[in-house]
């Protein structure tokens, strides 16, 4: 494919994208890293929500670096994604999710990424959105631990619902987090929600 085709079938994607809005609930490992990738491929919009601090284990995984420690996670990955496109329409929320209000962030975006740390919160958001914003695909991960295998990484589909999982991976208590594992997780979330949004143009 000639050069100047690419390049515009990538103007197009990015001209489609720049009128979308992702929500993504969590800016650690998998959501700080998602957020990256979708900035860089040209989302219009994103609105984060996560209550936590950058600490330096983070820092081994998550899209943060030495001299943000100590700053809410939604304030650096801003500094960071404007660094990549500071004209981005950006709000990050710096609160916890509460159970039976978790979906009132992300009423208004066009896909949503769950990128949580803790399995019963995962669980809750997920048939929170499910259930109150019934038209919302909802992407989420599971089985970011440890290291290759990557044969047993796949997408299952249920309805608006889409996973990208493993199923032989072990917990976070009983496996190592390693960035690039992390990373590619994040990435195959950003990718889905690319897919998806891009699809409903067509």
């Amino acid at each position: 494919m000639h050069l100047n085709s690419i390049e515009g079938q990538l103007s197009i994607i990015r001209n489609k994208l720049s009128n979308k809005i992702v929500g993504i609930a969590g800016a650690g490992g998998l959501g700080s890293n998602a957020a990256i990738a979708l900035v860089r491929t040209g989302i219009g919009k994103l609105i984060v929500v996560d209550h936590d601090k950058v600490e330096k284990s983070n820092l081994t995984r998550q899209y943060y670096f030495l001299d943000q420690i100590g700053k809410l996670k939604v304030e650096a990955l801003e500094e960071n994604i404007r660094r990549i496109n500071p004209d981005i329409e950006y709000i990050g929320i710096p609160r916890k999710l509460i159970p039976g209000e978790m979906e009132k962030p992300f009423g208004k975006v066009d896909v949503v990424i769950e990128a949580l740390d803790d399995a019963e919160t995962k669980t809750r958001f997920i048939e929170e959105i499910l259930e109150k914003l019934p038209d919302k695909p909802i992407i989420a991960a599971s089985g970011t631990t440890g290291y290759g295998n990557l044969h047993r990484i796949s997408t299952k589909q249920l309805g608006n619902l889409y996973i990208c999982y493993d199923p032989e991976a072990k917990s976070c208590e009983e496996d190592i987090l390693i960035a690039s594992h992390v990373a590619l997780m994040a990435n195959w979330e950003a990718d889905l929600a690319i897919e998806i949004l891009l699809s409903e143009e067509i």
